[in-house]
């Protein structure tokens, strides 16, 4: 089963996550290729460099910044696959950034056959 781990923190607490990237979050993720586990994932750029796209009826809305105001904002995303939910939980569980802010897992939802 393939799973997004949506990274998030804190960006006002000081920590830096560009340099957690650097570091392969302190081995975690090369241990995690060693495990053949991790299919993707990327840091993102702060969230005060997003835009938003809505669209309301033929309009086409932008917004600087993030969707929702919070200081908790997505910092990055690992895209693995397990064996099920507790095998993610596991993983996510190493991360160091759990010990920092707080990681989301979600299922991925694959498109049916012939649909994608």
């Amino acid at each position: 089963m393939r799973y997004v781990l949506m990274i998030c923190g804190d960006e006002t607490a000081g920590t830096d996550p560009e340099q957690a990237a650097a570091t392969g979050c302190g081995g975690w993720s090369r241990e995690m290729e060693r495990r053949g586990v991790i299919r993707g994932g990327a840091g993102l750029a702060p969230a005060h460099r997003a835009t938003t796209v809505k669209v309301r009826g033929d309009e086409v809305l932008l917004t600087d910044g993030p969707f929702a105001e919070t200081k908790d904002q997505i910092g990055g995303f690992s895209l693995i696959e397990c064996d099920g939910l507790e095998e993610a939980v596991e993983i996510a569980a190493r991360h160091p950034w759990a010990a920092l802010g707080q990681i989301e897992i979600r299922p991925v939802e694959e498109p049916a056959a012939g649909t994608a």
